[in-house]
């Protein structure tokens, strides 16, 4: 019976240790950027976007199409970053922990 209690105890302080890393992951900022830093987005390691900023040069009506292109390469490239940090913090948290190869936390 004490094995039961052990694991379930462990499960609960890794399931409160993935509550903060995923609380953490929500204050790290990262940014991205497309068209030499004309389009940079900013968006927190957990995903959320917090801002967009476009140059001025790029707001000419032939743009359009262009500007779309930059902006949606800004969000991918600040995506990667996101996914980026968050595996290297998860990474820390669960260096430790005795989990199968390959074994991936949901999240």
């Amino acid at each position: 019976m004490n094995n039961i209690e052990d694991i379930m105890k462990a499960a609960q302080g890794v399931q409160e240790e993935m509550n903060k890393a995923q609380a953490k992951l929500d204050t790290m900022e990262v940014t991205g950027e497309a068209g030499g830093g004309l389009v940079t987005v900013r968006a927190t390691a957990k995903g959320r976007i917090l801002g967009v900023s476009i140059d001025e040069s790029l707001m000419t009506p032939g743009d359009k199409e262009m500007v779309e292109d930059l902006v949606t390469a800004a969000f991918n490239d600040a995506r990667g970053k996101a996914d980026a940090k968050s595996a290297e913090e998860l990474g820390k948290m669960t260096s430790g922990l005795p989990l199968p190869p390959g074994f991936k936390l949901p999240f």
